[in-house]
């Protein structure tokens, strides 16, 4: 039997995943109507149960934040290293990881919010960690740095461009190309390439973004 729970949680997937997609077309002025659209959710039903876009974007965040946690658990659940921190990378991507980053600063950041990040932020230097340890990450390669890698390849302008045009046709391919340049950057994070320009990106390349003016 199909209860209120049921139909909420699968309302927020789908608004999620909606989200997610506007967002990479309109940035951060994305309309909830258009979100909620694209969700199939109608917008009073979505207005009853969120209050404002704000409350909206923030349960998405959360999300989001719970996506990534249970994969880098997952990750570190895996007794190979490299295995655990490749496939944590590989499912923050396919899922689209970053994708509401559009929206940092023009949301109040919550404390359930902020706990979440922190947890996540510990889980991932602890995959970072076992794999320095076990010889299986490049000693240059950071946190952050697999972070905004996560944030670059969440997205695919090639296979958003060719849903724009309907071009379902080419649409498995572009998964594929998709596919094959994802490898090709987690295998860069193996040992043996030459060292990385510059110096390691710091925290605040994340939490200074998050900062509203109502945050300084």
């Amino acid at each position: 039997m199909t209860t209120r729970k049921d139909i909420a949680e699968r309302n927020d997937r789908a608004l999620l995943q909606a989200a997610r997609d506007v967002l990479a077309e309109d940035g951060a002025h994305a309309s909830v109507a258009a979100i909620a659209s694209r969700a199939g959710v109608g917008i009073g039903s979505l207005y009853r149960r969120y209050k404002t876009k704000e409350e909206l974007f923030q349960r998405l965040s959360v999300l989001s934040l719970d996506h990534w946690n249970e994969a880098a658990e997952r990750g570190l659940a895996d007794p190979d290293p490299w295995a655990g921190l490749a496939a944590f990378v590989r499912s923050c991507v396919e899922f689209g990881q970053g994708s509401l980053s559009p929206i940092a600063g023009a949301v109040e950041v919550t404390r359930e919010m902020s706990a979440k990040a922190r947890h996540g932020d510990e889980l991932l230097d602890e995959l970072v960690r076992r794999a320095r340890e076990a010889g299986v990450l490049r000693g240059d390669v950071t946190a952050v740095d697999i972070s905004l890698l996560i944030e670059q390849l969440g997205r695919s302008p090639l296979v958003d461009q060719l849903r724009k045009q309907g071009r379902d046709d080419l649409l498995p391919a572009a998964a594929e190309a998709r596919r094959r340049l994802v490898a090709i950057a987690i295998d860069g994070l193996r040992p043996g390439s030459r060292p990385l320009p510059g110096s390691p990106p710091g925290g605040e390349l994340f939490t200074d973004r998050w900062s509203s003016p109502r945050q300084p």
